[in-house]
């Protein structure tokens, strides 16, 4: 039966491809619309890391200002980063199961080929934890060990573009490549990633891509290295050196660590508490005890992640779906009542109205999956425009849940467009129309 009504809709289609065509186009422009906001406001709300999530912690100290909380709309946050003297202090600790300090810096990197000219290129200085912590993937090699973390020693991972772009994407693992005035080894390549958002460092731009190249946390005072990305300070402290940035109230290392169970995060945190309160009796940390622990997604709200105005798009485009699919109503009522006739003589030979009204909602869905079909191929060439203008690569993309949504969504519009019109026709009297005949 259903396949009979499939093929009686599509027949109606038929009947006059031209008024058929708009309709598909109209629900296609709604849901390419739709599927493209929905799509954005996904990928910039997801679960980064869903199946570890829970056990990540961001770690927040609370050294601002005595008089003034770090957010004055909400006081009871704490800066989201630290300053280098506290993060390396509480690195010492042995309870999480995996910990990084990490911060973005700023090299110039010259390539061993005479026909690439060296370029700067922001490098991630990070812990050996970094990369078993955010699971990162390896296409060759992998990570450095906790010794040479201590040394440290002279040893990077790069990423897979950075490989691409050095070495034309072969296993070059073990080649040294020169960082300013030294020369390190690759001892692993990682496989393409970019975690959406960028959780591990949400400061700056949270939806851009990973650093390129990763290197061992305590270079930043043998190389001398600055933050280039954000650093905060509430104090008017003179900074004369690159000693003087070390051991200053500047804020701008991020802290992770893996706690596993809730009797590690208890014993994490009581140890953060200890330090905190070691500080104060040195002069530091006048504001309330106030050190926070938070999950990936907490830290991702608490950071305002996904815009506002994503938020506001995605039902400004659900709405101008819902538009869409009205401004149908009065075609479809109109296309149905023509054959009013004809479906007043089905009613006479003993078709049902619920048989009626069933073969008029598949004609509507069916506009809607074509239109669907047609909206779905709109936005994945909107999606790519947006990443060639904001220079993403691919990171806004469709996936099968985004294709799911956008048939659900079309499925939806049609329903909304033809129910009406199908409950119409279906209460059309036969006996006024076998008059006519």
């Amino acid at each position: 039966m259903f396949v009979y009504q499939l093929r009686l809709a599509f027949k109606s289609l038929r009947r006059n491809p031209v008024l058929s065509a708009l309709m598909v186009v109209a629900i296609g422009l709604g849901i390419a619309v739709s599927t493209a906001s929905v799509t954005i406001y996904y990928i910039y709300s997801g679960n980064p890391i869903p199946h570890k999530s829970d056990v990540l912690f961001h770690v927040e100290l609370d050294n601002w200002h005595p008089d003034k909380p770090f957010d004055s709309d909400h006081p009871e946050r704490a800066p989201f980063q630290l300053t280098y003297r506290d993060a390396t202090a509480i690195m010492q600790s042995d309870v999480p199961t995996y910990q990084t300090a990490a911060f973005r810096g700023e090299f110039i990197v010259f390539p061993d080929d005479d026909q690439q000219r060296p370029f700067r290129e922001h490098i991630r200085m990070c812990f050996g934890d970094f990369f078993k912590m955010f699971d990162v993937p390896f296409q060759y090699g992998n990570g450095w060990d906790e010794a040479a973390d201590l040394a440290p020693e002279s040893v990077i991972v790069i990423g897979s573009e950075m490989n691409q772009k050095l070495f034309g994407g072969v296993n070059s693992v073990g080649r040294s490549l020169k960082i300013e005035d030294r020369y390190f080894t690759i001892i692993g390549v990682l496989a393409p990633w970019r975690p959406t958002p960028k959780y591990y460092d949400p400061t700056g731009d949270p939806f851009g891509k990973p650093e390129g190249i990763f290197m061992p946390f305590n270079f930043t005072p043998v190389l001398e290295v600055f933050s280039s990305g954000n650093t905060w300070g509430w104090t008017s402290e003179s900074i004369n050196n690159h000693e003087g940035y070390l051991q200053s109230e500047m804020l701008w290392i991020q802290m992770w660590v893996q706690l596993d169970s809730a009797t590690q995060k208890q014993a994490y945190q009581d140890y953060l508490d200890a330090y905190v309160l070691e500080q104060k009796s040195l002069g530091r940390f006048a504001r309330p005890l106030n050190n926070r622990l938070l999950n990936v997604m907490t830290t991702l709200e608490e950071y305002e992640v996904v815009p506002d105005s994503t938020k506001s798009q995605l039902v400004v485009s659900l709405l101008f779906l819902v538009v869409c699919a009205i401004n149908l109503i009065g075609i479809l009522l109109g296309k149905f009542l023509s054959r009013a006739p004809e479906i007043g003589v089905r009613r006479a030979l003993g078709a049902s109205r619920s048989s009626v009204f069933i073969q008029h909602v598949l004609e509507c869905e069916v506009i809607g999956v074509l239109g669907g079909g047609l909206g779905l191929a709109i936005s994945v060439l909107v999606l790519n425009l947006i990443n060639r203008m904001l220079s993403t690569g691919e990171h806004l993309h469709l996936d099968l849940t985004m294709v799911g949504a956008g048939l659900l969504l079309s499925l939806v519009a049609g329903l909304i467009a033809g129910i009406y019109p199908s409950w119409r026709i279906c209460h059309v009297a036969p006996a006024v129309h076998l008059k006519m005949q």
